[in-house]
């Protein structure tokens, strides 16, 4: 472990280990660094991978294995457990409510939350022939997918940015879709075939930003996380989130959402549809930024009302069901 640099202790960071992740951990050590004078010196902010279920099970959807907390649950245990600091998560992959004791206060400033197409083949959804292959393990953007062109399967897609576009160049699906935030964090974006707009394929609730979490009565990391968090992005963050508690969803619902500040301003947009798009509803709401949450929560409650509980029974008859845990010898 490094010297402590003017009295301060190293800050460790908890991580998953893909190239996306660890280039939002570096981001995370730069920042703290520039923030924090102390914090600069080599060592003084350490990186720790953890290896998470949804790093390590990548031939299923994550509607079959149990959704978002795939990705954080080994980073709770080790934060929890006094094994790291603070935690960086793509904020996306992290279920509405956080384990006792924890905390997630800061947003860093999101990247652009957009989704993009990716093909050799056509310019856009709309123009890919019948019986082409789009692979996504997101059935988010599989409803809005088949909605927009129900001509096309979308198949299970899974595995890191570099993976994903290894097996598009091999031929195994003819387009994917990834967010623009990622690929722009690792310089990626060349491989874009075109960026699509809210209106053609609304994003994930809080797609681009990054939370970093940490323990509830860890002073010291809540006194730098406070330093770098983003304002802005939190407001959002926090009413699309809203938005999705209300609506219970995670990685096994079709839901989408999206906030953005304008002209001070808070407007959010969301939707829910059955997974083959036959079926969406869509709210939009405006409102004050101090009313985040409540914004978010009350665009829950309209869609839940526009679509009624018929809706909802027969969306989760048509889910998959989880695979079962393997027993214990």
């Amino acid at each position: 472990m490094a010297a402590e640099a003017g009295g301060a202790k190293p800050v460790r960071i908890g991580t998953r280990g893909s190239p996306l992740a660890l280039a939002q951990a570096y981001e995370t050590k730069r920042r703290l660094g520039e923030a924090f004078p102390e914090l600069a010196p080599e060592g003084m902010v350490e990186i720790k991978i953890i290896k998470t279920t949804g790093d390590m099970i990548l031939d299923k959807a994550l509607s079959e294995i149990g959704g978002k907390g795939l990705f954080t649950k080994e980073l709770d245990v080790a934060l929890l457990g006094d094994e790291v600091d603070i935690c960086v998560h793509s904020m996306k992959d992290v279920p509405t409510w956080l384990p006792d004791g924890t905390v997630l206060p800061c947003n860093l400033p999101r990247e652009d939350s957009r989704d993009v197409f990716i093909c050799n083949k056509a310019k856009s959804i709309a123009e890919l022939p019948a019986g082409s292959v789009i692979g996504s393990a997101s059935l988010r953007r599989q409803a809005q997918i088949l909605a927009r062109n129900p001509n096309v399967k979308v198949v299970n897609f899974r595995g890191n940015v570099q993976t994903r576009l290894r097996k598009l160049s091999e031929g195994v699906v003819d387009a994917t879709m990834l967010a623009v935030a990622g690929l722009n964090r690792m310089n990626m974006q060349d491989c874009v075939t075109s960026i699509l707009d809210w209106d053609e394929m609304l994003p994930a609730v809080a797609q681009g930003a990054i939370g970093i979490q940490c323990r509830s009565d860890d002073a010291t990391s809540l006194k730098y996380l406070a330093a770098l968090n983003h304002p802005e992005t939190k407001v959002c963050v926090d009413c699309e989130r809203s938005f999705l508690a209300e609506l219970d969803g995670n990685c096994k619902t079709p839901i989408a959402g999206q906030a953005r500040v304008i002209e001070g301003k808070l407007h959010f947009k969301g939707l829910v549809a059955m997974p083959d798009g036959t079926q969406m509803f869509e709210t939009e709401k405006v409102g004050a930024l101090a009313d985040a949450v409540k914004i978010g929560r009350e665009a829950g409650e309209d869609l839940k009302e526009q679509a009624g509980p018929e809706f909802f029974k027969a969306l989760y008859a048509a889910l998959p069901p989880p695979t079962p845990k393997p027993a214990v010898a």
